[in-house]
């Protein structure tokens, strides 16, 4: 009888767990062999070039850099910003008797429980926690940055604070903001769960093509990547940093 209850959840939710984390570990793979082949390698190179363009040409530039990394960090602040609201409503949620999830026990698929209730909130709050911490470091990063890209070329400092260190700054930064990202996705499934594990499951399915297509160059883009070896080499050293 336990099983009848269990099943579903202890086959789709894995399974939708294991596709999601495929995907990813098969992207990561990619930017690190080809890079040029997927949005975070192009924009890791063009984050490097940029840096060095501003750091070049400080004195006129330095108001465009000022303003390009505040819409970055205000973008992170908003996802921040809701991460952990939501995580204050599951915590308040979490707290109560559970009375709001008894009128959907005979509607939901799989196991409904107190403790299966229970571990499907607090999984969510969790994932949304780890979110905002990552938003909340990519905004640290990124705050140095927009300090250090407009720090006066002293001979005395810039052997230390040279355009590959703040470079290596703003990629750490963007990566938090796209780990934090990734989990505020994942967060959608384990929202799904709620009602039962068959909404994971498609959803892990559905959201696997349409991060592909976010996170992959069309074909004509992607193959031009074949007749340029050596810059490949260089943007494989570049994205070391940014996965």
């Amino acid at each position: 009888m336990e099983w009848r209850k269990y099943y579903l959840d202890l086959i789709l939710v894995p399974l939708g767990f294991m596709i999601s984390v495929g995907y990813h570990a098969w992207l990561w793979h990619k930017v690190r062999t080809q890079p040029l082949s997927t949005i975070i390698g192009t924009n890791a190179t063009a984050r490097r070039f940029w840096v060095s363009a501003m750091i070049k040409d400080n004195e006129k530039k330095n108001i465009l850099a000022v303003q390009t990394l505040r819409n970055t960090i205000m973008g992170s602040t908003l996802m921040a910003t809701t991460s952990i609201l939501l995580c204050s409503g599951l915590a308040a949620v979490i707290s109560s008797t559970y009375s709001i999830k008894k009128p959907l026990n005979d509607t939901v698929y799989g196991a409904h429980g107190e403790f299966m209730v229970a571990l499907k909130y607090v999984t969510l709050l969790t994932i949304l926690l780890f979110s905002f911490l990552c938003h909340s470091l990519s905004i640290r990063f990124i705050n140095q940055v927009n300090i250090l890209i407009n720090t006066p070329r002293d001979p005395e400092i810039s052997s230390t604070i040279t355009p590959d260190y703040i470079s290596e700054l703003l990629e750490r930064g963007f990566l938090l903001n796209t780990v934090g990202n990734r989990l505020f996705y994942a967060a959608l499934p384990i929202l799904l769960w709620i009602f039962g594990p068959v909404l994971v499951f498609l959803c892990s399915i559905t959201l696997v093509p349409i991060l592909y297509n976010l996170d992959f160059v069309s074909g004509s883009q992607g193959d031009l990547k074949s007749g340029r070896k050596s810059v490949d080499v260089h943007d494989n050293n570049i994205c070391r940093g940014c996965v």
